[in-house]
């Protein structure tokens, strides 16, 4: 669907993930933040520790998109390579920020930790970034361009989201409806596509779950048009009782 709305894509980063030991629960998270803020999430890359695999990630990405958020990768360890990666993705140097240096060693004071050399790499920021505020664990995050580096650690990057929020263009959120359709998928799809073609404006997608009685299949409707949503929402309708052996189909907003 053609849409004027800020775009955006999400780039996680880490060995972890990909071997299976971290499960993922950001993307989720940031999915569902873009969906309220009106910007459509229309990318999703995985990518390992290895600095020339981010940096072409980070410059495929940042020029399709509005915005490019990034997890994991800007911790003390030696496989937290995320803020080099961008630096040599936008070709500047990269060093220990004075503003991130002050709010570490404030932190480590009142924490009661030492300000060793491992620590301390979580102030290195790339030159002409802005800082992300991060009220869990202090240590900031960063924004360059359109790209915005957050914790991989799912409770450090929701709250590094708040500030993140403040810097974005909001697009006009989507609205959509469900109708759960007692039937297969195969059931529905051929008037399903000749709705779909009616209104070029509204995104339909299907999918099946089983219910107590059978196969079940839930169809969701979704659009910034109001008008057609609701024009489409109830051809839906009139598809699903027509096609349910018991002449229903509960439908909701």
């Amino acid at each position: 669907m053609t849409s004027a709305s800020p775009t955006a894509a999400v780039l996680l980063i880490g060995d972890e993930i990909l071997s299976g030991r971290t499960k993922d629960k950001n993307l989720g998270f940031i999915a569902d933040y873009m969906t309220a803020l009106g910007i459509d999430l229309r990318e999703a890359r995985l990518v390992p520790d290895v600095e020339e695999e981010i940096v072409a990630a980070l410059n495929a990405l940042r020029h399709r998109y509005s915005y490019v958020f990034t997890t994991g990768g800007i911790g003390p360890t030696h496989d937290d390579i995320t803020a080099d990666a961008v630096a040599r993705a936008f070709g500047v140097e990269i060093d220990h920020d004075p503003r991130a240096v002050e709010i570490l060693l404030a932190y480590f004071k009142e924490m009661g930790r030492e300000p060793n050399e491992a620590r301390m790499r979580m102030a290195r920021i790339p030159r002409g970034a802005s800082l992300i505020d991060n009220p869990v664990s202090r240590a900031p995050g960063f924004q360059m361009g359109n790209v915005f580096v957050m914790a991989g650690v799912p409770k450090i990057m929701n709250a590094m989201m708040e500030d993140v929020a403040k810097r974005l263009t909001r697009g006009v959120p989507m609205q959509s409806r469900n109708v759960e359709f007692r039937g297969g998928e195969g059931d529905a799809a051929q008037p399903l596509g000749q709705i779909q073609r009616l209104y070029p404006s509204v995104v339909i997608g299907s999918y099946p779950f089983q219910a107590p009685d059978g196969f079940a299949t839930n169809l969701v409707l979704r659009s910034r048009d109001a008008a057609a949503l609701e024009e489409a929402y109830q051809a839906v309708c009139r598809m699903a009782q027509a096609l349910t052996a018991e002449g229903k189909a509960r439908g909701w907003a």
